[in-house]
């Protein structure tokens, strides 16, 4: 009987320990995977997978999420900037413009295209596909890495870009395995 007991809590104690690994519905609410699930659906999109930024949480904190759409879990989560103009001063508030030279991050989806190599090493292309986004292709705002983001979760801020999402080298790496894997495009969007 001791056996079952100890038995069944350790299997209850290991089950929460994956849900809480994967839950993440505090930072990526299931409304932003559904919207998403419907967005790509019959489209010339991955169906798969998905990459969410949530630009509501703390930059210090895990915020950047790549999500597998057909198991509904999280593949990798990470720590992404984002531009220095959407600080306002005194406030845990941000601002988004899709306005050139505002430094500003921009919400919204945008597929992601190729990758290239830049003055940041391997970065990739990022079409904005909505209003708020659109002038993504002209502004030159990228997925890329930069060593100043750290890999894990702190207290302190992540650094600041110009308006692209960086991530550190090695979470660019590891999302650079699911990107350069992709048939289609993949979709990642950026919410507040």
């Amino acid at each position: 009987m001791k056996k079952n007991i100890f038995l069944f809590l350790f299997i209850i104690f290991c089950s929460k320990a994956e849900s809480q690994e994967n839950n993440v519905s505090g930072v990526l609410p299931a409304t932003k995977i559904v919207e998403i699930k419907n967005f790509v659906k019959g489209k010339n999109y991955n169906q798969d997978l998905a990459i969410f930024i949530n630009f509501k949480t703390y930059s210090g904190k895990y915020r950047y999420f790549v999500y597998d759409l057909k198991n509904d879990k999280v593949l990798q989560k990470a720590i992404v900037s984002h531009g220095s103009g959407s600080v306002i001063q005194n406030s845990e508030t941000l601002k988004f413009s899709n306005t050139e030279g505002s430094y500003q991050s921009s919400l919204g989806k945008y597929e992601i295209l190729g990758s290239y190599n830049g003055k940041f090493g391997k970065a990739y292309r990022l079409n904005g596909l909505d209003s708020t986004n659109n002038n993504a292709m002209q502004r030159a705002i990228v997925l890329h890495s930069l060593g100043c983001v750290p890999d894990q979760e702190g207290q302190s801020r992540a650094c600041l870009s110009l308006g692209c999402p960086m991530l550190s080298l090695k979470a660019l790496t590891q999302s650079a395995k699911y990107l350069d894997e992709s048939k289609n495009p993949i979709i990642l969007y950026a919410f507040y």
